[in-house]
């Protein structure tokens, strides 16, 4: 009998499209055993890598490729201190690089300290963000970490739920554990609700996927369902690392057993037994939480071999992001659950028909896994009523930028923008509204004259912009939108996996120019917009995954409102549900 891995191999062969994988190691992945060499001593030394490869039986080579990319790995010992300090959108426009020329004045040349400007932390609450040691904080409060890290450590840092009563979207009474709780996973495996009635719910509910695309969650669980494969994977992707969203660390805070019946749900759907959520390493106190929900739905027999003495078997398990915005790319976490660089692939096949080693993969976003059990306990009809306007149901949004205060907020589906900083205190100082972006790093700005679109899917695709991740940054009047945009675009040109030219040059290419721009204190004439719209269009009609095509749309749409118009090139449209942009 053929091994997992070796009858994926097989099935490559014959679905088209995946050829070129067949020369790829086929696992099982080493990430979790590098991860638990650098958890353990720190880094990753010679000798263990050397001991890991003989033990696998695999190459060296194999294991270097995947340190090289993963950014979270480290090939030498670590710094008594390790000060890391967030430079993206949210944390700048709360005077970050202030901020951070302070802090590297005080421990740019400390030997204890090892100083590093990095991408988004995920704490775009209380930005400027850093993290010492792994454990997060306002730059505020990195005097007294960084003196705690010189002593007796840091601490283990906890997730702090962000309220006592429940939010909208759960069934379930403040107070209640396991027993109480997962009421429609209990009753699907007793018989009491068929699968084919759960789909028919979701579909009729018009929930869509919450992390970025909007695909609708009933045809994708149809879609899994409906696949003849014996074995079937169902994943979690709460790998969110685009600047200005974090809410789904706080929603894995505040309601870790939505998004494991959520999850375990669409696994007993599918037919799944195993499933996974894929998080991002910097996410440690939201993993412990989850993992603690975990052991207690083991402990209480939801899961394991008889889950709900059922007979079926259903079992979790989490697995770590070694680093990279790219892995919230659906096919780009496949890589990286395999063993591989997380380089997307391309498409089709999709993760439904060919996804985690071969198999029809069911992954939604933590978002859209939470809203699933108030769905089926309270009917579709009660979701379609919870929205604004047209819409249905409710959206959680990550506010961050320039608001009195940024939190995450759970409003009707079709709550305006406007409304929406309203609800978080409106413009810090009393300012008035320069220009937000609605949607995560990744959507187009809009300008101070659209502050009454409604949120949701179909109204922002029509302003130029989307939904998104469900980050709204806002930017007072007055801030360089320029330069707001082309910090926006160097978080792309770094997080860029390097795999296709358009969007590995063209980003470079373009944020090269525009620092330039900005450095000279010049205006962008027109020969060189000219360049950046060319740049733009190539990238947006060429790069593999949504990375490179949104990449400078932030920045084409400045230029646009720069001239009077909503914005100068049309959102490139999602075609995933993986948690950040077109993915």
């Amino acid at each position: 009998m053929l091994s997992p891995e070796r009858a994926a191999q097989a099935r490559a062969r014959r679905v088209p499209g995946v050829e070129a994988r067949a020369g790829k190691f086929p696992g099982p992945s080493l990430i979790p055993a590098l991860n638990a060499i650098q958890a353990r001593l720190g880094w990753l030394p010679r000798e263990e890598l050397e001991e890991l490869a003989r033990e696998a039986r695999r190459p060296r080579y194999e294991i270097e490729g995947l340190i090289s990319f993963y950014p979270h790995f480290r090939t030498t010992p670590p710094a008594k201190v390790a000060l890391h300090v967030c430079h993206d959108l949210s944390c700048w426009a709360r005077s970050g690089e202030d901020r951070i020329a302070e802090l590297r004045a005080r421990y740019g040349e400390d030997t204890d300290v090892e100083f590093v400007e990095v991408s988004c932390l995920g704490r775009c609450d209380v930005a400027p963000a850093a993290s010492v040691n792994e454990h997060p904080g306002a730059m505020s409060d990195v005097d007294s970490l960084v003196t705690a890290a010189r002593d007796k450590g840091v601490g283990e840092p906890v997730a702090t739920p962000s309220r006592t009563d429940p939010w909208p979207n759960d069934p379930y009474p403040a107070g209640t554990g396991v027993a109480e709780r997962y009421a429609s996973l209990r009753a699907l495996l007793r018989g009491e609700l068929r699968a084919d009635e759960i789909v028919a719910t979701l579909s009729e509910s018009g929930l869509r996927g919450m992390g970025g695309a909007g695909f609708p969650t009933g045809k994708k669980w149809e879609l899994v369902a409906g696949t003849d494969d014996p074995v079937k994977y169902a994943i979690c992707n709460a790998d969110e690392s685009e600047p200005g969203t974090f809410k789904d660390r706080q929603i894995l805070a505040d309601q870790p057993h939505l998004v494991l019946e959520g999850l375990l749900l669409g696994m007993a759907v599918v037919g799944a037994e195993q499933g996974w959520v894929f998080i991002r390493h910097e996410y440690g106190p939201e993993e412990r939480a989850l993992r603690a929900e975990i052991e207690a739905l083991r402990a209480g027999g939801v899961i394991g071999p008889d889950a709900c003495g059922s007979g079926r078997r259903l079992d979790l398990e989490i697995f770590v992001s070694p680093g990279g915005y790219i892995l919230g790319e659906e096919t780009a976490l496949l890589e990286c659950m395999e063993g591989h660089r997380g380089e997307p692939r391309n498409k089709p096949p999709f993760p439904g028909t060919y996804g985690l080693h071969g198999r029809p993969t069911l992954i939604n976003s933590v978002e859209t896994f939470a809203d699933v059990p108030v769905i089926l306990q309270r009917g579709a009809q009660w979701w379609q009523d919870q929205g604004a306007g047209e819409s249905v149901g409710w959206k959680f949004f990550a506010v961050s930028g320039h608001v009195e205060n940024p939190a995450v907020y759970c409003v009707p589906m079709g709550t305006t923008v406007r409304e929406l900083i309203d609800v978080a205190g409106g413009v810090s100082g009393g300012r008035a509204v320069g220009a937000v972006q609605p949607g995560g790093a990744s959507s187009n700005f809009i300008g101070a004259d659209q502050l009454d679109l409604r949120l949701d899917f179909g109204t922002l695709a029509k302003a130029g912009t989307m939904l998104g991740s469900g980050a709204l940054v806002v930017l007072a009047e007055g801030t360089d939108l320029l330069a707001a945009s082309t910090n926006v675009l160097r978080f792309f040109r770094n997080e860029s996996c390097g795999k296709c030219v358009p969007c590995r040059v063209g980003s470079t290419k373009a944020h090269t120019l525009l620092r330039e721009v900005l450095d000279a204190g010049s205006p962008l004439d027109d020969a060189r917009r000219g360049r950046v719209l060319q740049l733009e269009e190539a990238m947006r009609k060429t790069s593999i995954c949504g990375l490179g095509q949104v990449a400078l749309g932030p920045v084409v749409s400045v230029l646009g409102l720069d001239k009077g118009g909503a914005a100068a090139r049309p959102q490139p449209r999602p075609e995933g549900d993986g948690g950040q942009p077109p993915r």
